[in-house]
């Protein structure tokens, strides 16, 4: 059981972690390139940051065919367990994606503050 509960957290924080540091990885290099570019980094990576959630996530998730074949097995074959472990990790991947995007919007807000 402890070590049920200790692969499940650990994949909780991973789907976390990952979508966080695809979305906050992707806003940088977005900025950097805007830098390059001549173009507003902030604005670059705002846009790129609330378009890049969903991706995240599905890259949290190892891919959306898993997720789905995860939950048509829990559906028809009766393991509701599965249900509820997939859906708690795609909640874990929203999260960390949400979480990547505050982040860049309080990087913006920090700006507008400090700017003036």
């Amino acid at each position: 059981m402890v070590i049920l509960l200790s692969n499940f957290l650990t994949s909780f924080i991973q789907n976390f972690c990952i979508s966080f540091g695809v979305v906050i990885g992707a806003s940088i290099f977005s900025g950097i390139g805007a830098i390059i570019t001549g173009h507003p980094p902030l604005r670059s990576m705002i846009n790129l940051s609330s378009s890049i959630k969903v991706w995240a996530m599905a890259i949290a998730l190892g891919g959306t065919f898993s997720s789905f074949e995860v939950i048509d097995k829990g559906l028809f074959e009766g393991e509701i367990k599965t249900i509820l472990k997939q859906i708690i990790y795609i909640f874990a991947a929203l999260l960390g994606a949400n979480a990547g995007y505050t982040l860049i919007k309080l990087i913006q807000r920090c700006g507008d503050i400090w700017g003036n």
